[in-house]
Parts: structure tokens; C-alpha cells; sequence
């Protein structure tokens, strides 16, 4: 299916349109109008990403979502593979991808959105909003930039405990194996959610990682808290509250939070030998992934906080600025973005993720205007070198990989 970019673009796709596997989609959304480009700028940005992406991805078998903006106008767009493999259901514009870790850039936001509403004190300690917090310094500013030194639910409420130790093999030579050191009963039967994750933790104080504020540690609990305090703050689950004050305002009519209520809407991802990941007990904990969303919607969340729709200038210009100090590699951590500064170099604001076979890229060029977007539901780490398609809009060669 091709629905026109005008009458001489859609032929120009056509003549040009590298094929999948239900054939080439290059599609523009009514929502969004021309601005700044011409035929000719685009003609000529289409065929330098399209090359890109054919190399980078579109022979390595990618199977998901990508779509390439420019000044909010979709340049470059295409769906290859399937939705769901057991019954070939194609990849349509409308089908949502599980974001993972880029769902942390609407936890994050909304949680600036209660800021600007003085709703929310970045400043206050995490006990102000979840009075039996155990861990009493820890400040809401430090869970948006992963400065809480909390240790992270995905390890500490495991039921299995293991240990990466080095044998010698048959051939006499050392290598590593994983050795189960310690197994107990999980915390609860079934799936876990967030007020589990806060229970655990209140009853049983895993150890954290550092002391606040010393130095950046990705941890996937700092979101799922921060879930629960916009909770208590609004007095709404948090799907419910995302739904109604941040995806049906901004159109974005295929994005929605998975959670235990919505367990028929589960679908499957892959793992690179096309074996499907089936439910497992944290898939319905929230706010630090569980956002399944489409490259189309995307593109609304970016121009929506590119166009000042949902938070002010100021407040995402805070939330751009590193928290940490720069390292040697210019990666660092905003409230709720990474960010890669590199010394006069186009900045990079983005997220990357990564949850069972769900690769995710949202790569945003602040000055560039422009916005890579690629969702996939096969695992290929080959995702990740998406990014690489910036260098056509920097004119530089992109060498520098970033976090997943």
C-alpha cells in the first residue's frame, strides 16, 4: 500500500522504493504539512537515507517500523516484515512496537508536565510523595537522571541468583559460564507491577548500588518510581493518566502503556532465531518501558515537544542538559533523555531500548530538526547503527555508537 506524497514524489518512491516483504512503503501522514523543503531537498535526503538504511538495515533482516523526519515532514518511511510471525500478520503503519527504554522519555516528560503545574517538587526526597520510602535521600531529580544509586528491580527481585565464573573446557582452555549460586521463592506468584516493585523494596532494602547523587547508574527502578509518585500525585493509574493527558491530546491514536489490564493486547517479539518471547512475570511493571507506540506516533511526540505543544522551551531545555560530568565518550544522561555532546558537534538528544526482542531507536538532532525513528520486534543489534543516518543531515561521518 503507497497513499501519495503528491503526484511527483509518490512516483519518485515508486520508481525507487526498495521492496519488503509486503512490497514498499513510503508514506506520508495528513497530519503533517511541508515546511522549508523542496522537491528538490527532498528528492535528494530520500535517496541518501534510503541508501543508508538499505545498508544498515534493509538487507540485514530487519523486521519493525522506520520512519525519517525532516522539520516535522516524513522524508523516508518503510515497514518490513511481520506484526506477528505465527500467523504472517504484515507490518502496517498502525501496528504498535513495544518501545522499551524509549518509553522513559514519557514517564520523564510527564513528570516535568507536574513540575511546571507545581504539582511536583524535583528538589523534594522521593519520601515526600511515598511516605515508607527506605531509601530517605533520594531526591526525584536523581531518579530523572539516574543518580539515586538504587539498585535495579530486574536484578534484585529475581528468584535466581547467578554468577558468571571462569572454567577451563574440555580443550584445557578458560571460559566463562554461568553458575546458579542461589535460588529462593519468588516474592509473589504470577506477574509483578510496579507496587511490587516498592514492596519489595520497603520490606526488604536490597542494597543499593551507591550513595545519591555520586555518579550515573542506568536503573530501570528510578522509572518505575517515578510511575508511582505521578500515581499518587494525579490520582490515576498511570496508563489511564497517559492516555487522557498526554496521548489522545497529541493525536497519538495507536500509543497506549501495557499493563496486567490490558494483557489480551500482548503480541509477542522475536528473538533473532525468530522464537517469540511469551508473557514473563515483569512484563506489565511500567514507566520505565511498556509504551508500544508506532513511528507515525513518534513523529507526533517529537513535534510535539519540538513545537512546544506539550512542555515549555525552558523545561526541556533543563531537561536536555546533562546531569553528570562529561565523560570521555560525551555521553551522558539529561531528566529523562540521553544525550551525546560532543565538542562542536550537532547534539544529540535520543533514547535508545531494549526489551526481549524489541530493539528501539528515537534519535533527535536539536538544531538539525530532524528525527530518526526505528522500531523493530526481532531482535538485531544492527538496529542500533541507525543513528549513522544522521550524518545526512551533519554532513560528518557518524563513528560513535550510542548506549543502548
Amino acid at each position: 500500500m503507497i497513499v501519495r506524497l503528491g503526484f511527483f514524489l509518490a512516483f519518485f518512491f515508486l520508481s525507487c522504493a526498495c521492496g519488503t516483504s509486503q512490497g514498499p512503503k513510503y508514506l506520508e501522514n495528513p497530519n503533517f504539512t511541508t515546511v522549508g523543503l523542496s522537491t528538490t531537498d527532498k528528492e535528494k535526503l530520500f535517496a541518501e537515507i534510503k541508501a543508508k538504511y538499505e545498508l544498515l538495515l534493509g538487507k540485514k533482516g530487519f523486521s519493525g517500523e522506520i520512519l525519517v523526519a525532516k522539520n516535522g515532514e516524513i522524508i523516508f518511511e518503510d515497514y518490513k516484515g511481520f506484526s506477528d510471525y505465527g500467523n504472517k500478520t504484515a507490518m502496517q503503519p498502525e501496528t504498535p512496537i513495544h518501545l522499551a527504554s524509549i518509553s522513559k522519555t514519557f514517564t520523564g516528560m510527564a513528570a516535568l508536565k507536574l513540575w511546571e503545574q507545581h504539582k511536583l517538587d524535583l528538589k523534594a526526597n522521593v519520601t515526600k510523595y511515598i511516605s515508607n520510602f527506605p531509601y530517605t535521600e533520594v531526591t526525584i531529580e536523581q531518579l530523572l537522571s539516574h543518580r539515586s544509586g538504587l539498585p535495579d528491580y530486574t536484578v534484585f527481585m529475581e528468584s535466581h541468583k547467578y554468577l558468571a565464573i571462569k572454567v577451563k573446557n574440555k580443550r584445557g582452555r578458560w571460559v566463562k559460564k554461568i553458575q546458579l549460586i542461589k535460588s529462593e521463592a519468588p516474592f509473589k506468584q504470577g506477574l509483578y507491577n510496579n507496587q511490587d516493585v516498592l514492596d519489595f523494596m520497603v520490606n526488604k532494602r536490597p542494597a543499593p548500588q551507591t550513595n545519591p547523587d555520586r555518579v550515573f547508574k542506568y536503573c530501570n527502578t528510578n522509572f518505575v518510581l517515578l510511575a508511582l509518585i505521578i500515581e499518587k500525585i494525579t490520582g490515576q493509574d498511570f496508563p489511564t493518566y497517559m492516555a487522557e493527558n498526554l496521548f489522545k491530546p497529541l493525536k497519538m491514536d495507536n500509543t497506549f502503556i501495557f499493563s496486567a489490564k490490558s494483557i489480551d493486547k500482548y503480541t509477542p517479539s522475536y528473538n533473532a532465531r525468530m522464537v517469540p518471547y511469551r508473557i514473563e512475570k515483569f512484563d506489565c511493571i511500567y514507566g520505565d518501558k511498556n509504551v508500544y507506540s508506532t513511528a507515525r506516533d513518534m513523529l507526533l511526540w517529537d513535534k510535539a515537544l519540538t513545537e512546544g505543544k506539550y512542555l515549555a522551551a525552558a523545561t526541556l531545555e533543563m531537561a536536555y542538559q546533562p546531569q553528570s560530568p562529561i565523560n570521555k565518550y560525551y555521553h551522558n544522561y539529561g531528566l529523562g533523555w540521553r544525550i551525546l555532546a560532543k565538542p562542536n558537534e550537532e547534539r544529540l538528544v535520543y533514547h535508545n531500548g531494549w526489551w526481549h526482542g524489541n530493539n528501539t531507536v528515537f534519535t533527535r538532532l536539536i538544531n538539525e530538526s530532524a528525527t530518526i525513528i526505528i522500531l523493530g520486534n526481532k531482535f538485531n543489534k544492527s538496529i542500533y547503527k541507525g543513528k549513522e543516518i544522521a550524518s545526512v543531515f551533519t554532513g560528518k561521518v557518524d563513528t560513535t555508537s550510542l548506549v543502548e
